[in-house]
């Protein structure tokens, strides 16, 4: 077994083609089959059915796809760092981060790492706690800011976990249009339940705060509409087709929305920094890991736009 099958082997169950596999590896494809049918020669089972064209996955790649994808990530890994020891100055960092956190904390973090260290490649990968939680697991990122917590004794034994803010969540509504509420100054959930309230996608973390809060205390929120991502439920709310509750952060800079704080219950969320265990950090990691908690301290700083919104975990 070496890394140029199962790269091909990874890319294969990415586009579930061979030729469009060999394609994105710039290989012939009568090569790529070649290193497939002596990986499997060399496992002693077979990986892929191969039915008229069609490729999946047998039950034993299934099993070697997430074992695959770990070692080509610390081979990786392995590189980058080896090029940082022998005094490059260069590397590559990928961060993973929630949609919200990217419009808030994550900005001014890689706006300033970008500044010190324009050196170092930085990928980010946008996505849910959950998702990012498994890119960590399979070594497909080395940090990710999540905003929930571990659920299994697995997780744990892999990641370290490390909360940073404590953030709350806010009702936004149009700020150029009467406020909906009976008061300016608080919304309980109850009467947040009675006003039309855009929802966003099922798989997002904060639908799952909100749908939680709700069936806790016996209520039926009021929808406008479902499905609208943050970026279009926060222009929809600006023109005053409903309100939503967003994380307090989300809302700095934002003079056309009126900021609501959400009481009876408060909800907030933890904001966590997520790694591997068994991966140390390179050079590069280690400044990015410094440098978000320093910028979480500011957010949280006497005299900071933010120090009302959130505070130290």
């Amino acid at each position: 077994m070496n890394l140029e099958q199962l790269r091909g082997f990874v890319a294969i169950t990415k586009t579930g083609n061979f030729t469009r596999a060999a394609d994105q590896l710039h290989l012939a494809q009568p090569s790529l089959s070649r290193q497939i049918a002596s990986l499997e020669q060399n496992l002693g089972i077979e990986l892929f059915n191969r039915v008229r064209g069609n490729v999946t996955l047998t039950a034993a790649g299934e099993r070697l796809l997430p074992i695959a994808r770990r070692m080509l990530a610390d081979a990786d890994t392995a590189h980058h760092e080896m090029a940082e020891l022998a005094g490059l100055r260069s590397g590559r960092i990928r961060l993973g981060a929630t949609p919200t956190l990217c419009t808030s904390l994550v900005v001014e973090v890689l706006t300033e790492f970008q500044a010190s260290h324009p050196g170092i490649d930085l990928e980010i990968v946008e996505s849910g706690s959950r998702s990012l939680i498994s890119a960590l697991i399979e070594g497909s990122l080395d940090l990710a800011l999540i905003v929930t917590s571990l659920s299994s004794g697995a997780d744990r034994a892999v990641l370290e976990l490390e909360p940073l803010l404590l953030e709350r969540l806010v009702v936004v509504s149009g700020g150029a249009l009467p406020t909906p509420f009976e008061s300016e100054q608080r919304v309980t959930l109850r009467e947040l339940a009675t006003v039309p309230q855009l929802m966003f996608p099922d798989n997002y973390d904060l639908r799952g705060a909100i749908d939680t809060a709700m069936m806790a205390a016996d209520l039926t929120p009021s929808v406008a509409l479902t499905g609208a991502e943050m970026d279009a439920a926060l222009r929809f709310t600006e023109r005053g087709l409903g309100v939503a509750v967003v994380p307090a952060m989300i809302t700095v800079d934002r003079p056309s929305l009126r900021v609501t704080p959400l009481v009876e219950p408060d909800l907030t969320r933890t904001v966590s920094l997520a790694r591997r265990t068994d991966m140390a950090p390179t050079h590069a990691g280690a400044a990015l890991q410094a440098l978000i908690h320093d910028v979480a301290a500011r957010f949280t700083a006497p005299g900071a736009a933010t120090e009302h919104l959130v505070q130290t975990a």
